[in-house]
């Protein structure tokens, strides 16, 4: 019971992680068009946030499964 408790959480912060990844790739990718100086002010915030949420999301898996304990580790 314990065991599953623990994989769904892992689950749930390595779908965390590739969340907030894919949302910065996405933002970076909107970055690179030509879209006019305000929006990438704004494109710039975005990327910002999607950063911290990806260093966020990264903490709390280590947290839940950390370096050397044995468990699987995401890239």
């Amino acid at each position: 019971m314990m065991v599953d408790l623990l994989n769904i959480e892992l689950a749930k912060a390595r779908q965390g992680v590739k969340r907030a990844e894919l949302s910065l790739q996405r933002a970076k990718e909107m970055l690179n068009k030509s879209c006019g100086v305000g929006i990438n002010i704004a494109l710039c915030g975005r990327i910002r946030s999607a950063q911290r949420r990806v260093a966020e999301a990264r903490a709390r898996l280590v947290k839940i499964d950390p370096p050397g304990a044995g468990g699987s580790r995401i890239g």
